[in-house]
């Protein structure tokens, strides 16, 4: 009902992507009838004191020191006086402040090992830089878009229109609650739609084809979107059917969210780079390495460019005596970035080989939970056969759309069609599916594109839940000084669910303690794709299941009620605008509370 309100009195779709590395807003008319899909130029500082507009917005936040915010050289149109910077001008400083900026805002909406609405970054800030929250850095972001949009369309400002929004595939229910939270905090719509970014790109390929797509694929066929982006890998598969002699999109599965991407290759590359520095005699320092790092972003883009130079100069403000008010440079050699991200992150593999698994520390350092092992080449071999029916070659695509920022490479995308054609097996070789090369601006493209056909009608891809819940149950019995009884997994959310749907999970009944919160942990898988509803898994095998935020709630006594629990039983729903709740409904009366995600330290008291 929401979304029908709401698309009678908006005039566009918009479709966000909230990027790791770069935010970008595309547009459509609603009552178009050929879309025409537009990318909004955003004002933004690219250097003190000038303003210019641009299609990307840079994910970097700038917290400038009190002198500089004072002297008015932040403001951008909408505010005169601003504390700190976010696009360019921040991506910039990164280099040269590199502990007032944050980056990689987006990774840290996914890391349940820290409470990701505390100022946790700059992750290395010093103690006079006041930090942000990863939720407070989102909403920055977002609240510069809705500001350029306003300022753009002052008839038609956003919180009015269509807007649908991108996340990884591989974000649970709880990074999405957050996403939803720093989205509303920033002005967008609460009816406000959630899309897969995989599924966004291959929306965005279906506008750029139009009827054409259906020359590419057939029934039959298999398509690996393969999005390799700043910070974060998403491996989906998408079958092609026949339905009613129409070929139809079926999304078949989404991998597990992987912290490798572009953000690594710059880290390694500054690895490789502060060696050449040492050679010459000069030896970096933490806060030098830090600016490094933040440098060698742009030389990997420089160097893998298709008109790449044979070097890239890289440069470090000096930090010794001798050095201050100077800088270090060194040249980087395209043949050495190549080689070196080529062999590190797309190695040769076979089907059967598997990432490396991380090697267990007494401590460890707390940060994002980057993977052990960055060879892409190995994840996508476990991710297709996971999901292989019987051998391994079943899962094996025919056919791969390719986005993120690093497969602007043309290299990279010819490697991973070499280890799929390799492992196929089969005659016919893997193929790329035509389409432009705008990889930036594809995810913001194909979120307009999905909303317009919302509105209008148009070919969808069939998808619904991305993962299934389960809820950890545990058993009864003898207690055992310095043990925790054992825990089952009760499945409430199956693969697929769709959107507008809500279930009844068949169990038996479970006691809520009243009065007290009570406390709920919570799993998601990405492969057990055939539980249903009610399915009791014995034992929580952490090959199949992850665990999420927990569940906590506050049932509150009645003035009647002397019982200190009530029975209940579970009901899952996934809205219309893809949330998803797990109400707990009494069997004794009609009284029903909703779980809500429990981020913080403290319980939340449930709706009733």
């Amino acid at each position: 009902m929401i979304e029908k309100e709401r698309s009678m009195t908006a005039k566009y779709v918009v479709g966000i992507d909230l990027g790791t590395t770069n935010c970008v807003m595309a547009y459509v008319a609603i009552e178009t009838k050929s879309p025409q899909v537009e990318l909004l130029e955003i004002p933004q500082l690219v250097a003190a004191s000038t303003i210019e507009s641009r299609p990307l917005l840079p994910s970097f936040l700038y917290l400038a020191p009190e002198h500089e915010a004072a002297s008015g050289a932040l403001g951008v149109p909408w505010q005169r006086e601003m504390p700190l910077a976010v696009g360019e001008y921040a991506r910039r400083r990164g280099a040269e402040m590199p502990d007032r900026t944050v980056a990689a805002a987006k990774s840290w909406l996914c890391h349940s090992g820290v409470d990701r609405r505390q100022p946790l970054l700059p992750e290395h800030a010093p103690p006079e830089v006041a930090k942000i929250s990863p939720v407070s850095a989102s909403r920055r972001y977002l609240e510069h878009l809705v500001a350029a949009w306003n300022a753009q369309f002052p008839e038609a400002r956003l919180a009015q229109q269509y807007v649908v929004l991108t996340v990884p595939a591989s974000f649970d229910a709880a990074a999405r609650e957050l996403t939803r939270e720093a989205a509303i905090a920033a002005g967008l719509p609460e009816s406000l739609v959630f899309l897969e970014e995989p599924q966004a790109a291959v929306y965005s390929w279906l506008v750029a084809r139009g009827d054409e797509w259906r020359r590419d694929l057939s029934a039959g066929d298999r398509l690996l979107v393969c999005d390799v982006g700043g910070g974060t890998t998403d491996l989906t598969l998408i079958d092609v059917a026949e339905a009613g002699g129409e070929l139809e999109l079926r999304r078949l599965a989404v991998g597990d969210h992987l912290l490798v991407g572009g953000d690594n290759m710059d880290l390694t590359l500054a690895h490789r780079v502060a060696q050449l520095f040492a050679e010459q005699g000069v030896k970096l320092d933490a806060w030098q390495s830090v600016s490094l790092w933040h440098s060698c972003r742009d030389a990997k883009e420089a160097l893998l460019a298709a008109d790449a130079p044979e070097s890239h100069r890289v440069a470090v403000l000096g930090r010794g005596s001798k050095l201050i008010g100077g800088t270090v440079t060194v040249d980087v050699q395209r043949q050495l970035a190549v080689d070196l991200l080529v062999g590190g992150f797309f190695p040769k593999c076979t089907i059967t080989d598997r990432p490396q698994r991380r090697r267990a520390s007494g401590f460890q350092e707390i940060g994002l939970p980057y993977q052990a092992d960055v060879a892409i080449t190995r994840h996508l071999a476990a991710f297709l056969a996971a999901h292989a029916d019987g051998d391994n070659r079943s899962a094996a695509p025919t056919h791969v759309l390719f986005n993120g920022g690093v497969f602007k490479a043309a290299a990279f995308r010819a490697l991973v069609l070499d280890r799929l054609g390799e492992w196929s097996g089969a005659d016919k070789p893997v193929r790329e599916l035509p389409g432009p090369r705008d990889l930036d601006f594809a995810v913001a493209r194909g979120a307009a594109f999905y909303g317009w056909t919302k509105q209008q009608g148009g070919v969808r891809i069939r998808s619904g839940a991305a993962r299934s819940y389960y809820v950890g149950i545990e058993t009864a019995g003898l207690a055992i000084p310095g043990a925790p009884r054992p825990l089952r997994a009760l499945c409430v959310v199956p693969f697929g669910m769709e959107e507008g749907t809500a279930v009844d999970v068949p169990s038996n009944e479970f006691g809520l303690v009243l009065g007290e919160p009570a406390h709920f942990r919570f799993f998601s898988s990405a492969v057990r794709q055939h539980d249903r509803p009610g399915a009791l898994l014995p034992t929580i095998d952490e090959e199949e299941l992850a665990e999420t935020d927990s569940l906590e709630t506050m049932l509150e006594a009645g003035s009647d009620d002397a019982e200190t629990y009530v029975p209940v039983k579970f009901q899952a729903r996934i809205t219309e605008l893809g949330v998803f709740e797990l109400w707990c409904v009494s069997t004794t009366s009609d009284r029903r509370w909703k779980l809500a995600f429990s981020i913080r330290d403290d319980a939340q008291e449930a709706a009733s």
